[in-house]
C-alpha cells in the first residue's frame, strides 16, 4: 500500500490538464506510441472538437524510481461547474491534486472552486506552472498569485509544458515525494467509494470505486449501501488503458466491478460498496443524489418519432446518470419530454448527443430552473415548468433558487461587470483584489437570470476574459408572475415563462417584438399579446394577406368600394376564427436571444 499514490488535476477549462495526463501517460509508458493521441483518455467526438472533458476518466500508471516500483493512479476530473459534483466525489477518492494554472492567463475562477474543494477534503496540493514555454507566458507574476493562493513555497511551484514535455519528470517524482500513501485498514470490512460508472452495451453499468478499507475478491457478494441492492462482483480489475481483470483489489487500490446492472437509477456517484456478509459499520460521507438545476422540455419536430425519442434519452441516461426526464405534453408542441440537467454546457451538450448519436431532431423549450410555491391552503409545491403554477389568488409566495456567483476579471472591466450583474437582480457581496489589475468580483443572484445569455454576454463585454463559477445557495422569496404569450387570445403553454414583476413588462414587450418578426404573415390578422392573468401588457399585430378587391371599380361611388371593403372585412373575420397559426420552430430559440 506504502507505493500506491492517487491523485487528480484541477484545473480551469484550457489550461491544459487533458494534455498534461497525455505526457504523464506518455512518459510512464502507460500508452504505446502507435495508441498516442491528443486527449486519450477523452474518447467522445464532442470533447475531442470542444477541448473539454466531459467525462470523467479513471487510469493506472506504473513509474520506477530510485529502484522502487509504485502504481501512480489518475482521477482525472471534469473542469466545467456544471459537473462539480462529479468533481468533488473524484477528489474524495484521492490522496493529492496537481493545480494547473496557466502561465499566460493566470489564476481564473474554476481553478479557485475546484482548488477549495481539494482543501477541504485535506488533499496534498502540487502547484504547476503550465505552458512557460509561450512567448505570452508572465512566470513571476502568476508564481506570486499561486503562493498568494495557496500558500506554499515559490520554489514549491514546477514550471512546465504539456505540449513539449518541460518538466514532467519533475511532476511525475514530486506526486511520489509529496503525495502521502493511502491510508486505510487492510484487515477492516470491505469499504469503497463509488466516483463515476459508464454505460457498456454488452457488460451492462460499470461501476469505478476506490477501496478505501479491506479488500474485494471476483465473485464477491456485495451491496451498494444507499441503493440497497445486492450483486454479485462477476468481474473485478484495475483500470488500464483497456480493462485489466484482476483476483482482488485491496486497500488503496482504484478499480471497476462489472456485476451486471441494466439500470442507471441503481449505481449513484457517491454511494458505498461493501460486503453483504460483512458490511462496514458506516457510510462513506457525502453522498448526495445530483441535483438539477436547469429544466427544458425535449420535443421530436416529428410526433411520430415520440417512442424513438425515448429509447434515446433512456439510452443517453445510462452513460450519463445526472440525465432527469419525465413526460410531458404541450398543446403546441405535442408529447414530449421535461429534462433536467445540471446547467446549461449540459443541457447543450445532452441536444448534440441526442443529434450526433442517435440521429434525433428535437426542439428544446425555454430552459428555466425550479421553483417553490406555497399554496393559501398550506400545500407545498414544486414548480418545474411555468404551465404548472397555480393561479395567482391561490398562491402564498414563491421562492426561487439562489447562486454564489464568483466572477474573476481584469480590473478595467469592474463596471461593465457590476452593471450587468446587477441588471440581473444581483447583489455584490465581496470585491478582492489578487494582483494590481486581476479582481475576484462575488454575487447573490437568482440561477433563473443566468440561465439565458448571462455568460454570452460577460463573456462579449470582458472581450473574453473574465471566468465565471458558482455555487447554489438556498431558496429566497421572489415576486414572480407567470406571463402568458397569447396568439389570438390562445395561450401558447410553450412560449409561457416566469419572470420578476420588474422585468415583466419589458420581457413581455420584447417577444411581442420578436414574435411578429418571426411570424409568417397569413390570410387574416394574428394578434400577439403577453398577459399577466387576465391583464394584457403588451401587443403586437402581424397584419393579414389582402386581396385588392376594389381593383375592378374605378371611378364610380364611394359606397360599392365600401360595400366591397366590407364583405372582404367579414370574410377575414370569419377566417381568423377557424385559422390555425402555425408557430415556427425559431420562436421557441427566439426568447434567448431577444437582445
Amino acid at each position: 500500500m506504502k507505493n500506491i499514490r492517487n491523485f487528480c488535476i484541477i484545473a480551469h477549462i484550457d489550461h491544459g490538464k487533458s494534455t498534461l495526463a497525455d505526457r504523464l501517460l506518455e512518459y510512464t509508458g502507460t500508452v504505446a506510441g502507435k495508441q498516442m493521441q491528443a486527449q486519450v483518455l477523452d474518447d467522445m467526438d464532442i470533447e475531442r472538437e470542444r477541448g473539454i472533458t466531459i467525462k470523467s476518466h479513471a487510469i493506472q500508471m506504473s513509474y520506477e524510481l530510485n529502484g522502487e516500483k509504485y502504481i501512480l493512479n489518475l482521477i482525472d476530473t471534469p473542469g466545467h461547474v456544471d459537473f462539480s459534483y462529479e468533481v468533488s466525489r473524484a477528489i474524495a477518492a484521492c490522496e493529492g491534486a496537481l493545480l494547473v494554472v496557466d502561465a499566460a492567463q493566470g489564476i481564473q475562477a474554476q481553478t479557485i472552486s475546484n482548488l477549495y474543494l481539494a482543501v477541504e477534503h485535506g488533499l496534498e496540493i502540487i502547484p504547476i506552472l503550465n505552458k512557460i514555454d509561450l512567448e505570452s507566458a508572465n512566470p513571476e507574476v502568476v508564481k506570486d498569485q499561486i503562493v498568494d493562493l495557496v500558500g506554499c513555497d515559490r520554489e514549491g511551484i514546477i514550471p512546465a509544458s504539456a505540449k513539449s514535455g518541460i518538466g514532467i519528470y519533475d511532476i511525475l517524482e514530486a506526486i511520489i515525494n509529496r503525495v502521502p500513501a493511502p491510508k486505510g485498514n487492510p484487515e477492516a470490512p470491505f469499504k469503497a467509494l463509488i466516483f463515476d460508472s459508464v454505460f457498456n452495451q454488452f457488460r451492462g453499468i460499470i461501476a469505478y470505486y476506490r477501496v478505501m478499507d479491506g479488500e474485494i475478491r471476483s465473485g464477491d457478494h456485495v451491496k451498494f449501501v444507499n441503493t440497497g441492492k445486492e450483486y454479485n462482483a462477476d468481474e473485478i480489475g484495475v483500470l488500464k488503458l483497456l480493462k485489466a481483470p484482476q483476483k482482488i483489489v485491496k486497500t488503496g487500490d482504484v478499480g471497476y466491478i462489472i456485476s451486471g446492472i441494466k439500470e442507471a437509477k441503481e449505481v449513484k456517484v457517491g454511494d458505498t460498496i461493501t460486503h453483504v456478509d460483512r458490511p462496514c459499520e458506516q457510510a462513506i460521507k457525502g453522498f448526495e443524489d445530483v441535483k438539477p438545476m436547469v429544466w427544458a422540455g425535449i420535443y421530436p419536430v416529428d410526433t411520430d418519432e415520440y417512442e424513438e425519442l425515448r429509447k434515446s434519452i433512456e439510452k443517453l441516461q445510462l452513460n450519463d446518470a445526472s440525465l432527469v426526464f419525465q413526460p410531458e405534453a404541450s398543446a403546441a408542441l405535442g408529447f414530449g419530454f421535461r429534462c433536467g440537467f445540471l446547467g446549461l454546457l449540459h443541457m447543450e451538450i445532452i441536444q448534440e448527443r441526442l443529434e450526433r448519436e442517435f440521429n434525433m431532431t428535437v426542439i428544446t423549450t425555454v430552459p428555466n430552473v425550479n421553483y417553490t410555491a406555497y399554496l393559501t391552503n398550506g400545500e407545498v409545491k414544486e414548480i418545474h415548468n411555468p404551465s404548472e403554477l397555480p393561479e395567482p389568488n391561490y398562491i402564498a409566495r414563491i421562492e426561487e433558487p439562489y447562486i454564489k456567483a464568483q466572477i474573476i476579471t481584469k480590473s478595467e472591466f469592474i463596471g461593465a461587470i457590476m452593471t450587468l450583474c446587477i441588471g440581473k437582480r444581483g447583489n455584490i457581496i465581496g470585491q478582492h483584489y489578487l494582483t494590481t489589475d486581476r479582481v475576484e468580483l462575488q454575487f447573490d443572484m437568482p440561477l433563473a437570470e443566468i440561465v439565458f445569455d448571462f455568460y454570452d454576454k460577460l463573456k462579449s463585454i470582458s472581450k473574453g476574459y473574465a471566468s465565471f463559477d458558482y455555487h447554489p445557495l438556498l431558496y429566497r422569496e421572489s415576486e414572480l408572475v407567470k406571463l402568458d404569450i397569447r396568439l389570438n387570445s390562445e395561450p401558447v403553454d410553450a412560449l409561457s415563462a416566469l419572470v420578476h414583476r420588474s422585468h415583466a413588462q419589458e420581457f413581455g414587450r420584447k417577444m411581442c417584438e420578436k414574435l411578429k418578426e418571426l411570424m409568417t404573415r397569413q390570410q387574416f390578422e394574428i394578434i400577439i399579446q403577453a398577459s399577466i392573468g387576465s391583464k394584457i401588457i403588451a401587443r403586437e399585430t402581424v397584419k393579414a394577406l389582402r386581396k385588392d378587391v376594389t381593383a375592378k371599380c374605378y371611378g364610380g361611388d364611394i359606397s360599392r368600394k365600401r360595400k366591397l371593403l366590407e364583405k372582404q372585412k367579414e370574410g377575414k373575420k370569419r377566417m381568423r376564427q377557424v385559422g390555425n397559426v402555425e408557430i415556427p420552430q425559431e420562436a421557441f430559440l427566439a426568447v434567448l436571444k431577444l437582445d
